[in-house]
């Protein structure tokens, strides 16, 4: 039974949907129903004649986004679509290809790069401890990413001033090692599917007119996190051909440091002038009080391109204001958030709709612990994959052999009782290793009445194929368990109540954010995307220190002020321990908002008293320090913490670290000299 895909759309969505074959760009703001949309135009594509099934590619991020696309395009009679993300469809093409560019010998998928790169490490005597080949992978994966090659890296580094996990000149040996190693195994990393599968379409004419007679239509989703190097893929498969739909929020960009890039979604109108431009504001997801968060936090975001700032629109009723709360310690704000969790579910809110996200995967310990002392179940996001779990393996061992000896009028119930033998009982048993697959059993029964629901004669037989194609997209149903994950970890989920725990300067924005403004906005990026994960309830936190007794040294995090209303306990709390005021301009005294302005404490626009002298000496000094230390200059001070410190003109150490970027570390290598340096003028 095929839907019919265009019931149900708003004004802006009809619009992208039913927009012509051709350049179409949807610029989709959280909540706003991109999937709902792109998955819809794919199928009225389909239904209108435009385009075969078996002629559209979409691609996305990851297995369980691509498998989200397929389940929804079955249900509307485009089953036939090819959904993968891009690692996935480059290696589908490059196995079918090879044969005819290459050879018979296929060479083999290098799953895991850390053996080869500690060996690279070794031939380059860099370090080779966990830590830093860990470092030197993911270098190496940016750097691919961004098409950069083991000879451009030194120079592509320092034009970009990338913090390196080492001198520029030894990662590029490593990486220049590791490329070798690999081409002499007749290996291929991840990134070498996609540099394989665009350079076979550049340089081999006959493949690429096989593959575009192939594939007619193509959807990008996410397309604010597409790197250098997956666009030029996007370019090879597309040729001179422009049926091209993309969809992505520049606000909800967080993988910078892996490549990513959203020039390619901001530049879309210019690169196809005559492209469709569709807008989607109205928030279906979350209460006009979580939108007014998010609206709030992203509107003092450092340049944002007008034409693709998004501003949410509330569509849901009202719900209760976010609620912020100041704790002694970190133990202290864990054990609160348990309390209040505890306290939802015996309200009636299913623990699957509460989720706790953090800045780290470091802070997880703390709820963990925190929950099960509480006896709430929970599962903490990028741990064992569902589908591994022994639990699941079995059950669907189960489900599989019976096969179709069982009866399919009532495929949940059939399911419900397959599995009671292997630990489904009616209610969930003591011990949290016992009902934690409790929890992951019922999980299945939840999914079999979800597909019921939408998949008209499902049998047994279909359900357990259904299980098999999840499986391999890394796509698992929800445990009905709190749900324990970082903000990246986070993106593309929603639960009806969100904790933002851990909200302290140093955290968020992270520590090695500072003193590069665009880091520091990405880190905002990170917190939009945690608010507007929240449906209904949204609680944010933070505690004065790690360990109780240690001294509150700590303080909110800056992305917090213009969040918290003047009248809420929290901000009086911040008050009363910063003699009564909140961060303000010293020149006008209105409200500081962004790094920069909290660094200069002053306005934007508010008139400078930089003492241009210090500031010419600071920078001679930055750069002989820099040279010394064979470093960009950057990583000594940014060009806006040597701004701050000409114009504040610090004559003590406490005056020096109250300039936000000067933190231990910077203090103990640099303090006497930019004391010295500003005594000097005094």
């Amino acid at each position: 039974m095929t839907a019919d895909p265009l019931p149900d759309l708003d004004e802006e969505q009809l619009a992208a949907v039913t927009a012509p074959r051709g350049p179409v760009c949807v610029l989709a703001g959280a909540g706003t129903g991109k999937t709902r949309t792109i998955t819809r135009r794919i199928a009225h594509l389909v239904a209108t004649g435009h385009v075969a099934p078996g002629q559209v590619l979409a691609v996305t991020f990851t297995a369980r986004a691509a498998g989200e696309l397929r389940t929804r395009l079955r249900a509307l009679g485009a089953a036939g679509v090819q959904a993968r993300t891009f690692h996935a469809a480059a290696l589908r093409q490059l196995r079918y290809f090879w044969p005819q560019v290459v050879g018979d010998r296929q060479w083999q998928l290098l799953e895991h790069k850390f053996r080869a790169v500690g060996q690279a490490a070794v031939r380059a005597r860099a370090g080779t401890d966990q830590d830093a080949v860990r470092d030197l992978a993911t270098e190496i994966e940016w750097a691919k990413s961004s098409l950069i090659t083991p000879a451009e890296y030194p120079a592509a580094v320092a034009r970009l001033r990338r913090d390196t996990p080492g001198p520029a000149e030894q990662v590029a040996a490593v990486y220049a090692q590791y490329e070798e190693l690999k081409n002499q195994a007749e290996m291929l990393d991840f990134d070498d599917l996609l540099l394989h599968t665009a350079a076979i379409l550049e340089d081999h004419a006959g493949v690429a007119e096989e593959f575009r007679d192939r594939y007619r239509c193509f959807v990008v989703d996410e397309y604010q996190d597409v790197t250098a190097l997956q666009q030029r893929v996007l370019d090879a498969w597309l040729g001179e051909r422009d049926d091209l739909t993309v969809v992505g929020d520049a606000n909800q960009t967080i993988y910078t440091f892996a490549g990513a890039t959203p020039r390619h979604l901001l530049d879309f109108p210019r690169r196809f002038p005559e492209a469709v431009v569709v807008r989607l504001q109205r928030d279906y997801r979350s209460t006009p009080q979580v939108v007014a968060a998010a609206n709030t936090l992203i509107s003092a975001a450092r340049g944002r391109v007008a034409g693709s700032r998004l501003r949410l629109e509330g569509q849901l009723p009202p719900g209760p204001d976010p609620d912020f709360t100041e704790h002694d310690d970190e133990p202290a704000e864990a054990a609160a958030v348990a309390r209040r969790i505890r306290k939802l579910i015996a309200d009636g809110t299913p623990a699957a709709e509460i989720a706790v996200l953090f800045r780290i995967n470091a802070q997880s310990e703390a709820y963990e612990q925190a929950l099960a002392e509480a006896g709430i179940p929970f599962q903490v996001r990028g741990g064992e994959r569902f589908f591994q779990r022994p639990e699941i393996r079995r059950a669907v061992s189960v489900l599989r052999m019976a096969g179709g000896r069982a009866a399919d009028d009532d495929l949940v119930g059939t399911v419900r009782a397959l599995l009671a033998p292997v630990g489904l009982t009616d209610e969930p048993p003591a011990g949290a290793s016992a009902r934690t697959q409790w929890e992951s059993l019922l999980a299945l029964v939840g999914l079999a009445e979800e597909l019921v629901a939408v998949r008209e004669g499902l049998d047994l037989p279909g359900f357990v194929a259904e299980l098999d194609a999840r499986a391999d997209a890394a796509h698992p149903p929800t445990v009905q368990g709190v749900t324990l994950a970082s903000l990246h970890a986070a993106k593309g989920l929603e639960w009806d109540v969100v904790f933002l725990v851990g909200l302290v300067d140093g955290t968020l924005p992270i520590q090695h954010a500072e003193g590069d403004d665009d880091a520091i906005e990405e880190e905002r990026r990170l917190l939009y995307v945690g608010i507007t994960r929240a449906r209904r309830v949204l609680a944010l936190s933070w505690a004065l220190s790690r360990s109780p007794g240690k001294g509150r040294q700590r303080r909110r995090s800056r992305f917090l002020h213009g969040l918290i209303p003047d009248h809420h306990p929290a901000s009086r709390i911040a008050e009363s321990r910063t003699g009564g005021s909140k961060p303000r301009c010293r020149v006008c005294g209105s409200p500081l908002l962004g790094a920069e302005a909290m660094k200069m404490r002053r306005c934007g626009d508010c008139p400078s008293d930089v003492d241009m002298e210090l500031l010419d000496r600071l920078r001679s000094w930055r750069a002989s320090t820099a040279k010394e230390q064979q470093v960009p200059a950057y990583v000594v001070f940014t060009d806006a913490t040597l701004a701050a410190i000409a114009e504040h003109r610090p004559a003590d150490v406490a005056a020096l670290v109250g300039i936000p970027g000067i933190g231990a570390r910077k203090l103990d290598r640099y303090g006497s000299d930019v004391l010295a340096l500003v005594a000097d003028r005094r």
